[in-house]
């Protein structure tokens, strides 16, 4: 028998683990008298070793009775970690997916594909957790979990300061809050404990940590920043009238319409609302006074003329709505160089007063880099004077008759959507006048109130505005080409 002890248990470490070792070679480490002798049962030695006797185990930093772990506290600690970390590891993968998937640009894929892949290491870091507070067979677990930690601190902080642009209670809230607040108190204990300890190099492993940092927050930058400023907005719109002709059967002359739009600029975009309108316009016509503002003054405040209008041989300008329609389905998309043309035809009667007849067309888009309707709910045209439909009936007296389109649209990066209230898109239509586009948190308001400055902001980061046309044709031009 050998006067060296086969088994040596060493000294507790700072979790109170002591490692056992039997001629000179590590066999385990135990938290518990029980854990040990599981250890000796495995290697051979007898159930009732006598674990005193020291010509068969030789105690360093303590006896039998040394065994400082407080196994509740640790697997408590151990398991709190782990639940912040896979919470945050499918908050991530929440976040990051949409934009991920669907996105519209490379900037915001990636931004999306950078949550996912943080989603990933927060899943890596979880399993790090379990292993730095077990028995540490792996040297760069408390390193992973601290990447871990140091990840859920940026993103929520980052979560955070979104929210307070807006301070808009969100359920999204109740999550990246608290989570918050773990990842303050994970970072602390981790960084007291000197978690990265274990990592060969550990220059090379913050390096790695501040690079990706970088990386994410230029890509955040450029997708939220630059890149929807960056890209401009063009189209081509244009509406003309065509060569009359004369109904053979009906004392009416039949004018062509042609309308046109093309979307030359860099961005797809959706259109969510549009209207083309034709006037007749009937005038008195006088020699003039030399003086063009009388004239337009009284035709403006007695006949209600344009405005925008003056000249000086004609007054007493009225107008008159001969033909109004939807020039493109309401929430379709037009992508770049996609181009679309409508023809139509209105009658005139062959002794219509008129001087002239003009044509009105006008897009209400958003920029489809910076949202995405829910198109199938926006189509839904719901009419105003439907006394069933209570969210959107307005007494005809009062509105008119209107149709009403509302839909959820979605910021293309997911970030915004997570730390703001819904918002929603709404078109109102009807022959003529009404043409109104919003975007706004709450529902449209039939009386024209409402907070206005919301409204412009959100049409504003969302790249909503408008696009007109217009044209004008003489009366006797077109009865002329129809041969009258």
């Amino acid at each position: 028998m050998s006067l060296r002890p086969w088994v040596v248990v060493e000294s507790p470490d700072s979790r109170g683990l002591r490692r056992v070792t039997v001629g000179g070679e590590t066999v385990g480490s135990a938290w518990s008298p029980a854990a040990l002798r599981k250890i000796l049962k495995r290697l051979g030695y007898p159930e009732d070793m006598d674990l005193d006797d020291p010509a068969s185990v030789s105690w360093r930093g303590g006896d039998s009775r040394t065994w400082p772990d407080r196994a509740w506290r640790r697997r408590s600690t151990m398991s709190l970690m782990m639940a912040g970390l896979l919470a945050s590891m499918v908050f991530n993968a929440v976040i990051g997916w949409p934009d991920a998937s669907g996105a519209l640009t490379f900037a915001q894929r990636l931004t999306g594909v950078l949550f996912v892949l943080s989603g990933v290491v927060l899943g890596i870091a979880a399993i790090a957790a379990l292993d730095y507070w077990g028995r540490r067979q792996f040297r760069a677990s408390g390193a992973v979990t601290l990447l871990g930690a140091i990840i859920v601190l940026a993103t929520d902080s980052l979560l955070l300061l979104l929210w307070f642009e807006e301070r808009e209670y969100t359920r999204y809230l109740l999550v990246y809050l608290p989570a918050l607040c773990w990842s303050v108190w994970a970072m602390c204990l981790l960084v007291r404990q000197k978690s990265w300890k274990g990592v060969p190099q550990p220059k090379k492993f913050a390096a790695g940590v501040v690079a990706t940092a970088l990386l994410t927050a230029v890509s955040l930058a450029y997708s939220t920043m630059y890149q929807p400023a960056a890209a401009p907005m063009h189209f081509i719109l244009k509406a003309e009238f065509g060569k009359a002709w004369e109904d053979k059967k009906l004392p009416y002359v039949h004018v062509p319409l042609t309308l046109y739009m093309k979307n030359t600029g860099g961005i797809p975009v959706y259109i969510i609302n549009d209207i083309y309108t034709v006037r007749g316009r009937v005038a008195v016509y006088s020699r003039g006074k030399g003086d063009l503002m009388p004239e337009w003054r009284e035709s403006v405040e007695r006949y209600g003329a344009r405005e925008g209008e003056a000249e000086l041989y004609v007054d007493q300008l009225e107008y008159t709505t001969i033909s109004s329609g939807s020039f493109y389905e309401i929430g379709n998309s037009l992508d770049v160089g996609q181009e679309y043309a409508l023809n139509r035809v209105f009658q005139i009667p062959r002794n219509v007063g008129y001087d002239t007849v003009s044509i009105d067309l006008q897009i209400a888009y958003m920029r489809k880099d910076r949202g995405k309707i829910d198109v199938q709910e926006f189509r839904s045209a719901h009419r105003s004077w439907n006394k069933h439909d209570r969210a959107y009936h307005c007494e005809p007296a009062v509105c008119g008759e209107q149709l009403i389109y509302r839909g959820r649209v979605r910021h293309n990066n997911n970030l915004i959507n997570v730390t703001r209230k819904p918002r929603f898109v709404t078109a109102v239509w009807s022959p003529g006048d009404q043409f109104i586009s919003s975007i706004s948190s709450v529902p449209f308001n039939f009386y024209g109130l409402g907070d206005y400055s919301e409204e412009r902001r959100e049409l504003e980061r969302y790249g909503a505005a408008r696009a007109r046309a217009d044209a004008e044709i003489s009366v006797a031009e077109i009865l002329r080409s129809a041969g009258l």
